[in-house]
C-alpha cells in the first residue's frame, strides 16, 4: 500500500504537467488563391476537443517554408491554441534551390517590397480560409486572434498589425483588424526606412518582442544588428509592450535549428520563448497575468533584459 502511495506521490508532479497539455493534430493544408494565382500552403496544428480555441498565424522568416518553428505550434496547440503556419512561395524554402551563382538575386527578388506586401495579402486569405472552413472555422473565437512572426515573417505581421507605409504619397493600407495582438520575433526595420517610429506609432495593439543578444542578421545584401530590434520595440505605439532579450544566442535560435547559439542554449531559449508567448496570449485573451508575471523570474538566468510597459 505505502509502495502504491510513494509512487503516486512521485509521479504527481508529471501527471499534472501532462494535464496541461492536450492532444492535437497536425494538417497539411494546399490552399490556392484564386485572384491572385498564388498558392499558399499552410500547417495547421488543430487542439483537440470541442471547445472555442484562440488562434495563432505564423509567418516564417525568409526561406523558411510552413514546417518551421514547429516548437512553438505544437506547444501551442498542446494548450489549446490553434496554430496556423503559413509558406510565403515567393520568399520561402525554394530560395535554397537552383544555381548557386543566383542566390544573391533570387534573395533580393524575394525581399523587395511587392513580395513584402504579397506576404500579408498570404496572411489574410490563409486567415479568410480557416475562419470559413467548414471543420475549424466554428471552434475559433474571432476575438482571440493573433500572429506571429520571425524576421521577415515578424515585418509581415507588423504590416498586418497596422505598420504605416506611405508611397506616392499614399499611405499602403495592410492591417487586418482581426488580428488583436503581435508576437514579433526577431524583427528587422522596413527596409530603405531610417525612421521607424513613423511607421511603427500605428501599432497599437498589443505586442511581444523576442530577441537575443547575437541577434544579427547577415545575408547576401543585407545587414541587420540587434539594436534595429530594439528600435522596433521603442518604436510602436502598443499602449501594452514587452520586450525579453536573451543573452548569447543568434537570429535562427528562434528557428527549428537545433544547434544555433549553441545546443544547450537552443533548447532553453526555445522553452522560454514557447512559454512566454503563451503567457503574453494568456494575459490579453484572457486576461489572466500571472504566468507573464512569474516568467522573468523563472528564466532570469537567460535574460539580458526584460521590459513590460506598462509595468504588470
Amino acid at each position: 500500500m505505502w509502495r502504491r502511495l510513494l509512487l503516486a506521490v512521485l509521479l504527481l508532479p508529471f501527471l499534472a504537467g501532462a494535464a496541461l497539455a492536450s492532444a492535437y493534430e497536425t494538417l497539411d493544408l494546399d490552399w490556392v488563391d484564386a485572384s491572385r494565382q498564388r498558392s499558399v500552403p499552410v500547417r495547421l496544428y488543430w487542439p483537440g476537443g470541442e471547445q472555442p480555441v484562440a488562434l495563432v498565424v505564423f509567418s516564417h522568416g525568409i526561406g523558411g517554408s510552413r514546417r518551421g518553428y514547429s516548437y512553438l505550434g505544437e506547444h501551442f496547440a498542446s494548450r489549446g491554441v490553434a496554430s496556423l503556419h503559413l509558406q510565403h512561395v515567393g520568399s520561402d524554402r525554394s530560395l535554397w534551390g537552383g544555381n548557386p551563382f543566383s542566390l544573391l538575386g533570387r534573395l533580393q527578388d524575394a525581399a523587395r517590397e511587392g513580395e513584402a506586401l504579397e506576404r500579408v495579402r498570404d496572411l489574410r486569405f490563409a486567415l479568410d480560409q480557416v475562419l470559413a472552413h467548414e471543420t475549424f472555422g466554428a471552434r475559433i473565437d474571432r476575438a482571440r486572434i493573433a500572429a506571429a512572426g520571425h524576421s521577415y515573417g515578424a515585418n509581415t505581421v507588423m504590416l498586418a498589425s497596422g505598420a504605416a507605409i506611405v508611397r506616392d504619397g499614399r499611405p499602403v493600407e495592410m492591417r487586418d483588424a482581426r488580428i488583436r495582438a503581435a508576437v514579433l520575433l526577431s524583427a528587422p526595420p522596413f527596409y530603405g526606412e531610417k525612421d521607424p517610429a513613423p511607421i511603427l506609432r500605428p501599432v497599437t495593439l498589443p505586442t511581444l518582442h523576442i530577441t537575443a543578444t547575437d541577434d544579427t542578421i547577415r545575408i547576401p545584401g543585407f545587414y541587420s544588428p540587434v539594436d534595429d530590434r530594439l528600435a522596433v520595440f521603442e518604436a510602436v505605439g502598443s499602449p501594452f509592450k514587452a520586450l525579453a532579450v536573451f543573452e548569447g544566442g543568434s537570429h535562427s535560435i528562434f528557428t527549428n535549428r537545433r544547434a544555433s547559439g549553441g545546443a544547450a542554449l537552443n533548447a532553453r531559449v526555445k522553452e522560454a520563448t514557447r512559454e512566454l508567448a503563451l503567457a503574453f496570449l494568456q494575459r490579453v485573451f484572457d486576461g489572466s497575468g500571472e504566468a507573464l508575471e512569474r516568467w522573468p523570474q523563472t528564466y532570469a538566468a537567460l535574460l539580458e533584459r526584460w521590459v513590460s510597459r506598462p509595468s504588470r
